[in-house]
């Protein structure tokens, strides 16, 4: 079956719609409640029946046999679990074709401040507010077809697979989801979440982990080409500032492949789909920053053909006390490594602030073939610089290519701008560009290119205790290595082809 120029996965499904063995006590199969699973009757009204049944009861488990579930709205309640039995696949109905509508976008007089997918949760395939003790079940499929991508969602239109908000006890394991809308899964202002062993292969974000706490993101592999894979946020959608903390990401990989390649395992690269050639993927902290992030670590993550890692809050959020370690990368396509503070201050005008980045720790890197064009950056804005930032053990190839024209640029601080390493345009440093920044260390740090380069490894522009140590950089013939403005406390110890010094002041130097 074709829908929406996507094929239908194939799913078999039992004749006539007819339940093959009794189910046990406590498992309440949606065939029992009316549900075809022919792909072309709605099932949601009988979904929502068997749910409702399971909550009677004082909770259990809601079954889908294999089949094709068309549905709309499925409301989840407290100590509920869907399980999706393999071959099974919850079809989310287009409202046009199948003449019925998801659930409203309920009110929220906060929405001015982050995107329309952002501020409601109701208009989804599957969604619950204010419950706990609920889980998300089974190796079966989660197929979003009939969601929308954009923030302009049509009357009786849905936009997110999974949507939770104020929730708590939530597990969601092994699922797939295809084609999942704006999010795959949203999770706003939820407490204990565990998410593992997911494949998500989607047309906008994976992952939203938006104002969370005792997060648990592990085994996962989300291919997002046109937006983020596992993204990390702190909105103001639930009218109040709350941090994203206590979050662990581990084992998993984000990729940028075309929308379905991923699943099918063809993994396929049109390059002519995306804007300036450049897919998305990769982890994120951000844009949304309002409450901010704390006590966060990512481990044994892969990036392919994707965006590099971004750490931003501009939002008037504390971003502090990250570890991030055991990361590499292939064929990233903008920054590999993007720290941003920036004060774009979307928020209630009498409590967002400028905010802070600070206490972050990136070790244990690998990158090959990354964008010529931006290096990475570390930037904050003037006068709020960022803070303690240690780097150890990075070793990234860059395309290369860079000409004397770009070494001789100056990016503007854009500090209310969306924050992404293209805004500044094209760097005058090949390897990192920093500026605004107090408190750096990097040690057993190597930068290369694979075409010449004329630009420097290093540009530091308003820097303060900035320590180099065992760091080696590639350069091209009469290109220094660093490239100081307006610096304090800077030092190099065993750095390659540069002499050991400690400088105090430099206005402008090259070394």
């Amino acid at each position: 079956m074709l829908i929406d120029g996507l094929h239908m996965p194939y799913r078999s499904m039992a004749a006539g719609g007819s339940v093959q063995q009794a189910d046990a006590a406590g498992v309440f199969n949606v065939r029992a409640f009316g549900a075809s699973g022919d792909g072309k009757t709605v099932d949601s009204p009988s979904v929502n029946k068997a749910i409702d049944a399971a909550a009677a009861q004082g909770g259990g488990t809601v079954r889908f046999p294999a089949g094709n579930y068309l549905c709309f709205s499925i409301h989840l309640k407290s100590n509920i679990a869907l399980y999706i039995d393999q071959g099974a696949t919850i079809v989310a109905a287009n409202s046009v074709d199948a003449k019925g509508s998801y659930d409203l976008p309920e009110p929220n007089q906060w929405d001015k401040y982050q995107d329309f997918g952002h501020s409601h949760w109701h208009n989804s395939l599957i969604w619950g507010e204010q419950i706990e003790n609920i889980s998300i079940l089974g190796p079966g499929l989660i197929w979003g077809t009939g969601l929308v991508r954009g923030d302009r969602v049509p009357q009786g239109g849905g936009n997110k697979a999974i949507a939770l908000k104020l929730c708590r006890n939530v597990v969601i394991r092994d699922v797939s989801i295809l084609h999942a809308g704006h999010f795959g899964i949203l999770a706003t202002g939820v407490d204990n979440l565990t998410i593992d062993n997911l494949k998500i292969d989607t047309n906008r974000d994976g992952i939203d982990i938006d104002c969370c706490r005792h997060v648990r993101i592990s085994n996962c592999s989300v291919n997002s080409p046109f937006d983020d894979g596992i993204c990390p946020k702190s909105s103001f959608g639930l009218g109040f500032a709350r941090a994203t903390e206590n979050v662990t990401i581990t084992n998993c990989q984000v990729t940028g492949y075309d929308e379905g390649t991923f699943l099918d395992g063809t993994y396929k690269r049109d390059y002519k789909k995306y804007s300036q050639n450049s897919s998305t993927g990769r982890i994120k902290f951000g844009t949304e920053s309002n409450g901010g992030f704390k006590n966060i670590t990512i481990s044994n993550c892969v990036f392919d053909y994707c965006r590099g890692l971004a750490l931003e809050t501009v939002d008037g959020g504390l971003l502090e006390d990250v570890t991030i370690t055991n990361i590499t990368m292939r064929d990233i396509t903008n920054a590999p490594i993007f720290l941003r503070l920036g004060n774009r201050a979307r928020g209630p005008k009498e409590t967002t602030t400028v905010g802070a980045l600070r206490r972050v720790m990136i070790s244990n890197v690998v990158v090959y073939n990354a964008d010529s064009r931006y290096g990475s950056i570390i930037s904050g804005i003037p006068g709020h610089p960022i803070e303690d930032v240690k780097l150890s053990n990075i070793r990234i190839y860059y395309q290369g290519g860079g000409t004397k024209e770009q070494a001789a640029l100056a990016p503007l601080e854009r500090e209310a701008d969306y924050p992404e390493p293209g805004m500044f345009g094209e760097m005058p440093a090949y390897g990192f560009f920093i500026r605004h920044v107090k408190g750096l260390n990097m040690s057993d740090v190597e930068v290369s290119f694979t075409k010449a380069d004329m630009r420097p490894a290093f540009v530091l522009i308003d820097v303060k205790d900035a320590d180099f140590q065992h760091v080696k950089a590639q350069r091209g013939p009469d290109v220094p290595t660093f490239v100081l403005k307006d610096v304090e406390g800077f030092s190099t110890n065993q750095c390659w082809q540069v002499p050991d010094k400690r400088l105090e002041r430099v206005t402008l130097d090259k070394l």
